[in-house]
């Protein structure tokens, strides 16, 4: 048995995981604004001993930033400003006494949606559509971190006055001061000016994964995230976009996109790292 974490900005989601499922689940509110590093640290600490086990033999961590994923170290977590520099596999390791990895939340994510799938694929990336826009890849079964764990962050590319990120997470709603999830219930009812924002959200979504097709050649995409629940609604215009944006449309036929919006996926990823 494993246990799979996965650190947001508003929650930590934690599971026990046996095989390729979720036996146990525990959901806490995330770290408290202006909480100091070790605040932070007993409060993850204190979430894993509500729902660990004599039986977890292991601990995954996915965090919303780069990291040293070989000791385990968090760099300049974005929405967790006491992070800096955290070794925070030493940490819960010294707790626990059991072996743990850390890794960035996008890779957990495509590990998840790997283990999902359930279908060998040479190449799978995955995007998280949350807060912001994250990117795993896995090749030939194993994640492909880079040198920095920063193998996958596609959506830093300057884009329209900004990055590519503002305009392909819930940052594209919210600079509008629009709720996502309210836009894309009132897109499934038929609301004209939700479907219209839905398409414009796509058509800069599709720029994204042309730069993701020409990067990293996938036979598989999987969205994820809470935006990935409109995914229907957008999807018209990615495929649309990204076929008048990559040069080798072609090739786009043998590409298989889907939604994953489950927030299980992660857990399930950063307990199989």
């Amino acid at each position: 048995m494993l246990l799979g974490i996965d650190i947001g900005g508003t929650t930590i989601n934690l599971g026990l995981v046996e095989g390729k499922e979720i036996v146990k689940k525990l959901t806490v509110p995330s770290f408290r604004q202006g909480a100091d590093l070790e605040e932070t640290l007993v409060h993850l600490e204190n979430a894993i001993k509500q729902i660990i086990t004599p039986e977890a033999s292991g601990i995954g961590v996915g965090v919303p930033t780069l990291v040293d994923a070989e000791k385990g170290i968090v760099y300049d977590a974005t929405n967790i400003p006491s992070w800096t520099v955290v070794p925070l596999k030493e940490r819960l390791e010294k707790t626990f006494g059991i072996p743990t990895k850390v890794n960035n939340d996008a890779n957990c994510f495509v590990m998840g949606a790997a283990a999902k799938l359930g279908k060998p694929a040479k190449v799978i990336v995955g995007v998280t559509l949350g807060t912001g826009t994250g990117i795993g890849v896995i090749i030939d079964g194993k994640i492909f971190n880079g040198v920095n764990c920063g193998a996958g962050e596609l959506c830093s590319i300057p884009y329209e006055g900004g990055i590519l990120e503002n305009f392909c997470s819930k940052q594209f709603f919210c600079s509008k001061g629009l709720n996502p999830k309210e836009v894309g219930d009132k897109g499934f009812a038929g609301d004209p000016e939700a479907l219209k924002l839905m398409d414009e959200f796509g058509t800069h979504l599709g720029k994204l994964l042309a730069y993701v097709l020409l990067a990293y050649d996938p036979s598989d995409i999987v969205f994820g995230g809470g935006v990935a629940h409109s995914f229907e609604l957008f999807k018209g215009a990615t495929l649309r976009t990204l076929r008048e944006m990559y040069p080798y449309p072609r090739f786009l036929d043998k590409l298989t996109i889907s939604a994953m919006p489950d927030g299980d996926i992660p857990v399930l990823g950063a307990a199989m790292l």
